[in-house]
């Protein structure tokens, strides 16, 4: 009995001491399949998953602002086999939801930064505004009768058009839509006045003259619209708002498995199809360690809830 004893110790210490990944991972996206989120998630995947040598499975977990998704991954065991890939809006729910079946900055920790993919202001061709300067102008001549699109409240589509307001001192209503294509028909028809879009979705209708460019949200130029200035350059102060897709892994991982996870995203996102692919989707490194990605995460979090308290923006 001794020796059995000692040879199934054995046994699961040999299991135990198997070094990470020794299966398969998958990666909880809290959005549809074909979001930008999504996207990304699927481009680094197909990179990082020879590089750790496992299979990687994306699986979608839409609904409620991304909060089912996260609430899975941070009730998950902190083994580095589940991990989750959110938009910037993670840093958002924690002022806009009541009651999240997960907290915030304890039970989920941020790995590195995927892409910054920035908004780009634009309005149709046919309301005859060329310029920030104009449209500020126009609000301010008839307040309340201007509206802007978004993907949802609290979204970064809609947070990035209240820091505009707010910095320019107008008023404007917000209409939310489902998705981005929804708010995009609306916009070109005119039925809309303007929309923070991500720069991946608008780019064909730039192009294509639908569509009118004032301004890009982010605190730096596009390097997919360099000639557009930022809503800051533009003369709106404290206008600028982020949205970014980050990876992330239940808090308690390991600190040996995010290093070596962070290390192997880190040399994914440098593989030059990785670049050409995100270069496509306009999205945009951002060259942050765990360490710096969590102390942005948590500044974030308390600029969002000074945003949504200086919108009025209703808690869910």
């Amino acid at each position: 009995m001794v020796t059995c004893a000692i040879a199934l110790c054995a046994a699961q210490s040999a299991v135990w001491a198997q070094p990470w990944p020794s299966k398969p991972i998958r990666i909880i996206v809290p959005f549809t399949p074909g979001s930008g989120t999504d996207i990304i998630a699927r481009t680094v995947s197909e990179r990082l998953s020879p590089q750790l040598g496992q299979p990687i499975v994306i699986e979608n977990r839409p609904g409620a602002g991304g909060t089912i998704g996260a609430a899975v991954v941070a009730k998950s065991e902190p083994d580095g086999y589940t991990l989750f890939v959110h938009s910037s809006s993670y840093t958002v729910t924690p002022s806009t939801y009541r009651d999240l079946p997960y907290d915030t900055l304890r039970d989920l920790t941020g790995v590195i930064p995927l892409a910054l993919l920035p908004n780009v202001l634009v309005m149709a061709p046919s309301k005859g505004i060329r310029s920030v300067k104009e449209l500020v102008a126009a609000a301010k001549r008839k307040p309340g009768s201007l509206n802007s699109a978004s993907v949802g409240i609290g979204s970064a589509t809609h947070l990035n058009a209240e820091r505009f307001r707010l910095g320019a001192g107008i008023e404007t209503v917000n209409i939310p839509f489902k998705g981005s294509p929804e708010a995009l028909t609306e916009i070109v028809t005119g039925r809309v006045d303007f929309y923070f879009c991500p720069v991946n979705a608008v780019l064909p209708l730039l192009k294509d003259g639908k569509l009118v460019a004032l301004a890009v949200g982010s605190t730096k130029r596009s390097l997919a619209l360099p000639e557009l200035p930022t809503t800051l350059e533009a003369g709106v102060p404290n206008s600028d708002y982020n949205f970014w897709v980050g990876m992330f892994a239940p808090a308690k991982t390991p600190r040996d498995v995010v290093s070596r996870l962070y290390q192997e995203t880190a040399k994914a996102l440098r593989a030059a199809d990785v670049r050409e692919k995100m270069a496509r989707l306009g999205a945009e490194p951002m060259d942050y360690s765990p360490e710096q990605f969590n102390a942005y995460i948590r500044a974030e979090i308390a600029a969002n809830a000074a945003l949504v308290k200086a919108a009025g923006i209703k808690l869910e």
